[in-house]
């Protein structure tokens, strides 16, 4: 798919992975949708990148919002063509901690949000996406989702977040096969530790030792890098139902 003009509906758009992506591919020549609840951080974004860019305050967990965030996009620009899921929520717990076993509900919200939010917007969008004009491939649209070397390498008290992550890992390749004769492709990045704000503000005791279980190079990744890897996806229309890990051949230990 040539990205020139196409329409690029970004979820958690306004901050981290997501605020970069919708940066480089405006860079591209895309038409960028940013999905986010942070309202005044979407509006900056959105008069940052000028007139090809559109915030909407959208909560992924919800149908309803989704539809109406979705709604915006093709009014404002006629088409969705690129749906990439970057909204998610990392918080730590253990099975059975201090204070007795986790609590249902926080091992839910992380579900509800990673996993279904994902689902729920990638639902809505392939299904606006099959209204579009095929183009020589085939193709009617793209969708890249976000999940994590926790799917693989969960460390302790990252039993929920591991959980959501392996989810969208798993639902690849059978969602991969639903859209197929839509001609939709679906991909997954499944990123490792990445130089964002959050990271920046921690501690050297903390960066430190994560760093060492990167192999080559012995850094953190660039957002830049995550958003160069999506527009790879977007423009090499032989990659379908597959996760690529971009991580430095990170293993991440127990702790």
């Amino acid at each position: 798919m040539d990205l020139n003009n196409k329409v690029v509906v970004i979820t958690g758009g306004a901050s981290g992975l997501g605020l970069v992506t919708c940066q480089e591919l405006a860079k591209k020549g895309a038409k960028v949708v940013a999905f986010d609840l942070n309202q005044e951080a979407g509006e900056a974004l959105a008069i940052e990148l000028g007139s090809n860019a559109l915030f909407a305050n959208v909560n992924v967990t919800d149908e309803a919002s989704v539809a109406a965030g979705l709604k915006q996009a093709v009014d404002k620009f006629g088409a969705i063509d690129v749906c990439i899921n970057c909204a998610g929520i990392a918080p730590g717990g253990k099975t059975v901690g201090r204070n007795g076993a986790l609590a249902l509900e926080k091992f839910s919200q992380v579900i509800n949000i990673n996993l279904i939010g994902t689902f729920n917007v990638l639902r809505l969008a392939a299904e606006h996406m099959a209204n579009n004009t095929p183009d020589e491939n085939g193709e009617r649209g793209v969708i890249i989702n976000t999940a994590s070397v926790a799917a693989f390498d969960g460390q302790v008290g990252q039993a929920a977040y591991s959980a959501s992550k392996s989810g969208i890992v798993g639902m690849t390749l059978p969602i991969a096969r639903d859209l197929a004769p839509l001609g939709i492709r679906i991909m997954t990045i499944a990123p490792g530790i990445f130089d964002t704000p959050l990271m920046q503000g921690m501690s050297d005791e903390v960066r430190e030792p994560l760093i060492k279980m990167v192999q080559s190079p012995k850094r953190f990744g660039q957002p830049t890098e995550y958003a160069d890897l999506a527009t790879h996806i977007i423009t090499n229309s032989y990659l379908n139902g597959e996760v690529i890990r971009l991580d430095g051949a990170i293993r991440m230990e127990p702790r």
